[in-house]
């Protein structure tokens, strides 16, 4: 095993910016992920790890297929350097993103749509959910919070891993799925039927938006359809990673 002493290792440098800063992150196309529960599951997609970091003194279960992967002891100086949470389990993946195919973008029948949701615990827990929902993907348009930032990471609970996760130009991947015969729908107040309404579908495509402000009013002119959850209570609105979790389920019922 590799053993990494000092905080001013190249390499070090380069974990704490992936951590820190969306730029290095997006630049390299790689993240960390921290913790037993997140490592493990990136465990079940080898081909994106880079190397596992562990502090030293700190033991991996037995049961863990660390096989043909690289590891790299640290002092525990080094751990708390790269470490996002207060009291850290002392193990890390450095991981590389997932690229997918455009081609086999092509064959995804049931999508989330995001539009400009920038808290990333949000993010995180929709990506979760489009995960637990059996949703094909998840596309982060404009004004997204980074889908690897290290919040985003612990709310969507090694979802990254499971589910593929893209960014792009929303209205252009709107009309792609239309052209594909793809049902899209919107959640607005405006013209809208209450969810429960809505039938299952194999295939369609979900659009949630900004916590304040909801969808970008030239998405919404292109959806067939729009949705709304009533509100029985006295709360103004719902948090937008529940509203899409009912709404998911509604759909893939």
């Amino acid at each position: 095993m590799k053993r990494i002493e000092s905080i001013q290792n190249a390499l070090v440098k380069h974990w704490k910016k992936l951590v820190t800063t969306r730029k290095e992150r997006e630049k390299t196309g790689e993240f960390l992920v921290e913790g037993f529960h997140l490592v493990e599951e990136a465990l079940k997609n080898k081909e994106q790890i880079i190397q596992i970091i562990v502090r030293e003194g700190v033991d991996l279960p037995l049961l863990w297929a660390i096989d043909n992967v690289e590891m790299v002891e640290v002092t525990a100086a080094i751990a708390k350097e790269i470490a996002e949470t207060e009291n850290s389990q002392g193990v890390f993946a450095h991981c590389k993103q997932l690229e997918v195919p455009r081609d086999e973008q092509y064959n995804w029948r049931k999508l989330l749509l995001v539009d400009a949701v920038q808290d990333p615990g949000n993010i995180g827990t929709m990506i979760r959910t489009a995960d637990a929902a059996g949703i094909d993907a998840v596309v982060l348009g404009k004004g997204c919070a980074d889908a690897y930032n290290p919040k985003t990471l612990r709310s969507a609970q090694g979802s990254h891993f499971h589910i593929p996760i893209v960014r792009g130009e929303l209205m252009e991947w709107i009309e792609d799925l239309k052209e594909d015969g793809v049902k899209v729908y919107g959640t607005a107040l405006e013209e809208a039927v209450v969810y429960t309404e809505i039938e299952h579908s194999d295939k369609f495509a979900l659009i949630v938006g900004n916590e304040g402000s909801g969808i970008h009013p030239q998405l919404l002119n292109k959806t067939d359809q729009n949705v709304i959850i009533p509100i029985f209570g006295q709360a103004e609105s719902l948090n937008v990673a529940v509203a899409t979790g009912i709404l998911l389920y509604q759909l893939v019922r």
